[in-house]
């Protein structure tokens, strides 16, 4: 295990965790050191917390899509972890890419929070308060497509920056709304921030909203032995499926693609849509399989839509 000590503490380190700075990376950095530290019983400052600025955070402007895509979230923490500066890393489970680096995997998952996108408004409470022409913040080709598809007399603007600095530019007048994972929302403290919360019938989330990803060495048993002893079965049951899903369409921040895995008793149902950048095509498709058949019925979906999806949302 890496040899480190946290800045708070004195204490030689058991474990590093590798995490990007913004305020709900470290949120999500700290609530898995603190579910390791009650696995370990051990004091939590005995697990150090290493910040990594990565290329997305330095991107500020323009979309992600325009950058590369998935994995600039990741792709500075990811290096760190196998040049065994961290032992392990902490993602949101949206911002991980399809494919990983050899010799990482995705160890295990903090149970799930709701995976609802959250309606921030000027005015009014629901989506429909709107007028049209209102200008809409957003970074996600997935959000702007949702949102086109419901609404195309909206004017969609790219919206950039953490979740603090998009609040304000609604609550300062600057646009008429914007949308956040209401996960992200409810971790900072900021739930009530949200005027409406969209249902997944008809607004899917992005694969692995509301889901806080650990990443580890795949060679290293002792931590992958740890982080077992803390993940959520059923939110790695999903995430599975949803992965399986997207991998099978090549997905990407290029992609407007959605999809949502539920888990109930041994049965795992999934549902997942692509569409075209601009809303006005979609294609949709859903299933249900024994929970050991996730991954399988992700590939199976995604596959089938491949096959059904508008030429433009896959870059065909």
């Amino acid at each position: 295990m890496n040899e480190n000590t946290n800045g708070d503490s004195a204490l030689t380190a058991r474990l590093t965790i590798g995490t990007r700075g913004s305020p709900l990376a470290l949120w999500q950095a700290y609530a898995v050191r603190a579910a390791l530290a009650e696995a370990l019983a051990c004091p939590d400052e005995e697990i150090a917390i290493a910040v990594i600025k990565t290329t997305g955070d330095s991107i500020q402007d323009r979309a992600l899509a325009l950058a590369g895509g998935k994995g600039l979230f990741t792709k500075e923490i990811e290096e760190a972890l196998l040049d065994k500066r961290v032992d392990l890393a902490v993602h949101s489970a949206k911002d991980v890419a399809t494919v990983l680096p050899e010799g990482l995997h995705l160890a295990g998952y903090l149970p799930r929070a709701d995976v609802r996108d959250a309606l921030i408004l000027k005015s009014g409470k629901a989506l429909e308060d709107l007028p049209a022409g209102a200008r809409v913040g957003t970074a996600s080709l997935r959000r702007e497509a949702q949102l086109r598809r419901t609404r195309p007399d909206l004017k969609v603007e790219l919206l950039r920056g953490n979740v603090h600095t998009r609040l304000k530019r609604v609550r300062e007048g600057d646009l008429d709304a914007t949308l956040l994972a209401y996960a992200g929302l409810s971790r900072l403290g900021l739930a009530e921030e949200a005027d409406a919360l969209l249902s997944t019938d008809t607004f899917l989330p992005a694969v692995g909203q509301g889901a806080v990803a650990i990443e580890c060495r795949v060679d290293d048993a002792e931590t992958n032995a740890i982080i077992a002893r803390i993940a959520s079965r059923a939110t790695g049951i999903a995430l599975t499926a949803e992965r399986a899903f997207l991998a099978a369409l090549d997905g990407s921040c290029r992609t407007p693609i959605a999809g949502l895995a539920t888990v109930e008793g041994e049965k795992v149902r999934l549902r997942g849509v692509v569409l075209a950048p601009d809303g006005s095509d979609a294609a949709e498709a859903e299933g249900e399989a024994m929970i050991a058949e996730a991954g399988p019925l992700g590939l199976e979906l995604g596959t089938r839509l491949r096959s059904s999806a508008p030429a433009r949302a896959l870059g065909l």
